[in-house]
């Protein structure tokens, strides 16, 4: 499958944070996005953003333009064995209670552990990004305080690695929705690699779009590790979903977005309860009152 690039560069933080963000509203969707400052003491910050489609360049021009942006330089990518080479470079990750592993280290599983295994592939959540880490974090912090969720959703599960954790620790059955439906092959793929087959139950949809998901409503816990914006768009959704008491985990940030989407979460009686910063990722705990 062809991938793309397009990157460029101008100068401030906070411009560039903007044009990110307007990055996302693009058509075909970015699959991530990218904002960071170039270390050396320039000034300049790099965006940029990955696509599965060949991007509209011409609107990339238009939005370099208006963010007093370089030209943005679109690349596609070569064909490369990333199952290959994830399996290489990638390690266990232990979050938690949580032991997230690929069948090539299955020799290395300790005793005691809810061991997830998540092969190497495209769909975003092997459990090594910070993010998800952070969700996992999260998840086992509600555990270890005898919180028990009876309704769980995972809102972009990409893997659904975070579906699967809840489903070993919690009895009920765990929604696990993505709007890409190869994340959805590879969600039902992973559940069954599992032995949870029937304990995960994957579906494509757009946030809370869908009809299994309404009916299930309001859940005791919802997972969102998704982008900045599509977590600002989901919060009245997600207010409206959960449950007086319920909890939100929310993850996809950088650590200088955390404090806009609790804020605005907030607005929506959706209180931050604890956060956590991985490198330069956010993951965020929410209440709802």
């Amino acid at each position: 499958m062809p991938t793309f690039t397009a990157l460029t560069t101008l100068m401030g933080k906070e411009m560039a944070e903007a044009l990110g963000e307007a990055i996302e509203d693009l058509e075909p969707m970015p699959e991530g996005v990218g904002v960071f400052e170039i270390e050396d003491d320039s000034g300049l910050w790099e965006v940029g953003a990955y696509f599965t489609e060949s991007p509209d360049e011409v609107a990339l021009d238009l939005l370099a333009a208006a963010f007093g942006a370089r030209p943005f330089a679109v690349s596609e990518l070569p064909e490369t064995d990333w199952v290959a080479k994830v399996k290489r470079e990638l390690a266990p990750v232990v979050a938690g209670r949580f032991f997230v592993y690929g069948s090539h280290d299955a020799d290395k599983v300790p005793e005691g552990v809810e061991a997830l295994l998540i092969e190497a592939n495209m769909a975003f959540g092997t459990g090594h990004h910070g993010t998800t880490q952070g969700c996992l974090r999260a998840l086992d912090r509600l555990a270890n305080q005898d919180v028990v969720c009876q309704k769980v959703a995972d809102i972009g599960c990409g893997t659904a690695v975070l579906a699967m954790a809840a489903a070993r620790i919690w009895p009920n059955p765990v929604l696990a929705s993505d709007i890409d439906p190869v994340a959805v092959e590879v969600a039902i793929a992973n559940a069954t690699a599992n032995d949870l087959e029937g304990r995960v139950i994957c579906m494509e949809a757009a946030g809370f779009d869908h009809p299994r998901l309404k009916a299930e409503a309001p859940y005791d816990l919802v997972f969102a590790n998704i982008l900045k914006g599509p977590l600002l768009d989901l919060a009245p959704d997600m207010a409206a979903n959960l449950r007086t008491g319920g909890w939100a985990i929310l993850s996809g940030l950088l650590v200088e977005q955390a404090k806009e989407v609790t804020e605005h979460y907030a607005h929506h009686g959706i209180n931050l309860i604890h956060r956590d910063d991985i490198g330069e990722w956010s993951s965020l705990t929410l209440q709802k009152v």
